[in-house]
């Protein structure tokens, strides 16, 4: 078995769930290719008493057919043949369980939304299973697990019928962070630097699968042409697959991240229920609470608002990257991707992936503050005044009487402070002190890739100097 990157807490909650001393209900969930399966398999190898795999897109007799292989291979020693309901199929398992004499039984059931087809009772018998067999006991360990956000989270964690608060550990498998997309390199014997990896990272996100295709011979520049752009790359098709995989009438969330695309800052829910055609009934805000429980978008308040004026913004790595670069090429036409580099598509798309970077890697911006025990809150800003235009993509609101207002910059070398910015950004901090009328400390916090070039503009201005190098800590 290959080597498990990170994932430690996840472990930790899964070698909890084997050594309780009652039957546990455990529900995995994530992005597809986040590796979900492969955590549970190596935190329980050699352990499962019954392992089953849904099929996508089959029939109730080719599920429960799938049922009774699985059964089969558990358990040699009796024939079994394909039950003709799910009620009989878990008590085919709990007469092969109540036979095997181990101190706990380990049962896994992967893609668990596939088996649900319509019309199949499939739910009702897994909560017949659980509630009139397993809860009962002290020693069975029943792991769930599925990419079908939508299902797992209303139909499985958030039940209001018979599997309502059932749940007894809910894990969710969220993307690697930088530091992991390291050891997963270094794990292959790559060579490649920081600034590549990050490169890497804007377009792949901390999806380890996406990872696995990375050619550690090859630059950053050259991997992302061959995975993206490729006939047979593996991200050139992914983009359709990936939402339908998720989401059941993927379609709306798809209407959802386009209109998202085309607004960096993000767009409120009304905003959005324009610009994607959808009704303002509830349906949208369960549409919001999948793709923001899934890791594509996120839900923030701009500083000093309500809850009410939250903006909703699109943060998924690969659907930025694929609605900005790959959706509008054709297979048929010669795509160089290095010869982007110098274009201003490039430059404004990098300069707000490498901003999502930095998002996604707060609690390594708050160590290399020193603030890591400190109390926080995190936001963006956007001046009143439409003749200065100011605005601030990262406010971090300290309980200590301090405000970092915090700007991300990727280049490809020392950043540097010329007269004109150093007077955009005192602009910055004199509106913000100005309008949101705060009385904390304001220390203005550069994020770059390699640091800031020190000079007159930078000196008393720039409290904080982060390089790349804060983004890796783990």
């Amino acid at each position: 078995m290959k080597k498990l990157i990170g994932r430690q807490q996840e472990l930790s909650t899964l070698q909890a769930v084997f050594d309780s001393d009652k039957s546990e209900f455990v529900a995995v969930y994530g992005r597809r290719r986040v590796g979900k399966t492969f955590l549970i398999r190596h935190a329980f190898r050699g352990k499962f008493a019954f392992e089953a795999t849904g099929l996508a897109n089959a029939t109730l007799s080719q599920q429960l057919t799938n049922f009774c292989i699985a059964l089969q291979k558990a358990d040699s020693t009796t024939t079994y043949t394909p039950a003709g309901s799910w009620l009989e199929a878990f008590q085919q398992l709990i007469t092969y369980l109540e036979r095997q004499n181990t101190s706990r039984k380990v049962i896994f059931i992967d893609e668990l939304p596939w088996f649900d087809t319509h019309g199949s009772g499939f739910v009702q018998a897994l909560e017949h299973f659980w509630n009139s067999w397993a809860s009962a006991r002290t020693d069975v360990v029943l792991v769930t697990c599925g990419s079908a956000a939508s299902w797992m989270l209303h139909t499985l964690i958030n039940s209001r019928g018979g599997l309502h608060n059932r749940i007894t550990k809910r894990i969710k498998v969220v993307p690697f962070t930088l530091h992991e997309c390291e050891q997963l390199l270094l794990s292959r014997h790559s060579v490649l630097d920081r600034y590549q990896i990050i490169q890497l990272y804007m377009v792949l996100g901390g999806v380890p699968y996406y990872w696995e295709e990375v050619d550690t011979g090859q630059s950053a520049m050259q991997n992302i042409e061959r995975i993206t752009f490729s006939e047979n790359g593996l991200l050139r098709n992914e983009f359709t697959n990936l939402y339908r995989s998720l989401f059941k009438n993927f379609e709306r969330h798809l209407s959802i991240v386009k209109a998202l695309a085309q607004k960096a800052k993000g767009l409120t829910r009304d905003e959005i229920i324009q610009a994607a055609k959808l009704t303002s009934a509830g349906s949208t805000t369960r549409l919001l609470d999948e793709l923001e429980e899934s890791g594509f978008i996120r839900k923030y308040s701009p500083y000093g608002k309500k809850s009410r004026n939250s903006l909703y913004q699109l943060v998924d790595f690969y659907t930025l990257f694929y609605l900005r670069f790959i959706q509008d090429t054709s297979l048929n036409e010669q795509y160089n991707w290095m010869s982007m580099l110098d274009t201003p598509k490039y430059r404004a798309w990098s300069g707000y992936a490498f901003e999502q970077v930095c998002l996604w890697h707060l609690p390594q911006i708050k160590q290399a503050l020193g603030i890591s025990g400190v109390q926080t809150t995190t936001s963006s800003w956007r001046s009143k005044g439409a003749e200065n235009g100011a605005q601030i993509d990262l406010v971090i609101d300290r309980r200590d009487q301090v405000i970092n207002l915090c700007e991300m910059k990727f280049s490809i070398s020392p950043f540097t402070i010329d007269k004109k910015y150093s007077a955009e950004l005192r602009n910055k901090i004199g509106a913000f002190k100005a309008e949101t009328g705060t009385r904390k400390s304001v220390f203005l916090t550069m994020v770059t890739t390699f640091g800031l070039k020190a000079n007159p503009h930078s000196t008393g201005l720039v409290q904080n100097d982060l390089a790349m190098d804060a983004l890796f800590v783990s």
